[in-house]
């Protein structure tokens, strides 16, 4: 019942295979089947095929961390920090990658909030929830549950977003509000036997309330 779910895994080695344009629109189609709150949809999808255009934007991340990576004083963060790197640039291997940009979210929670004054610190909690995000990752999980079900597999990534605006120049796309915050590469996992990560138990994440 659940092997659809059972099937998906953090890929990040793939195969030299195309992923055909019926697959890759049925995979965003399931992503825009995610909930969103208010049926907002603050979503919006850019692939890139290109390996040339992949490996410069690896190459504007990769660049991106080195110059951060002289403000760490620490010589063993630094050099934990630089080894990272190729962790955040093997998109460049993939036959795409989606980049994925969140849209403002029609929340006036916020606004009545601050009109009601209410302590700093009530909506900062309030803030933290972040629904406009929230609604991301449901598309996020989507996508990439409808990749490994049609045999692809692919792997959310975060850690790009250091170089989140210069990736933005370089893509170029511009939306009233929306701004890039998630990619994942796709493709054909280039490992026969997949493994996966061991999960904690249910006992030590669950708590029923009868």
């Amino acid at each position: 019942m659940l092997d659809f779910i059972i099937r998906r895994h953090s890929i990040r080695k793939f195969k030299d295979e195309n992923i055909p344009d019926k697959d890759l629109i049925e995979i965003i189609k399931a992503a825009t089947l995610a909930p969103s709150g208010k049926n907002s949809q603050n979503w919006h999808f850019i692939v890139i095929k290109n390996r040339n255009k992949l490996n410069e934007i690896a190459d504007i991340v990769k660049n991106k961390e080195l110059k951060l990576s002289q403000y760490i004083k620490d010589g063993i963060e630094k050099n934990k920090f630089i080894s990272s790197i190729d962790n955040h640039i093997f998109f460049k291997d993939a036959p795409i990658t989606v980049f994925v940009y969140a849209g403002p979210y029609p929340d006036n929670r916020k606004k009545i909030l601050k009109n009601a004054k209410v302590a700093k610190e009530e909506i900062e909690e309030y803030i933290n929830v972040e629904p406009r995000i929230q609604n991301i990752g449901a598309a996020m999980e989507n996508l990439l549950l409808a990749a490994a079900n049609l045999g692809y597999g692919g792997c959310w990534m975060t850690g790009p977003m250091l170089a989140k605006k210069e990736i933005e120049e370089y893509i170029g796309f511009h939306k009233d509000g929306y701004s890039l915050v998630c990619m994942a590469p796709l493709g054909v996992p280039s490992e026969n036997e997949i493994i996966s990560s061991t999960r904690k138990p249910i006992e030590e994440i669950l708590t029923i309330i009868d």
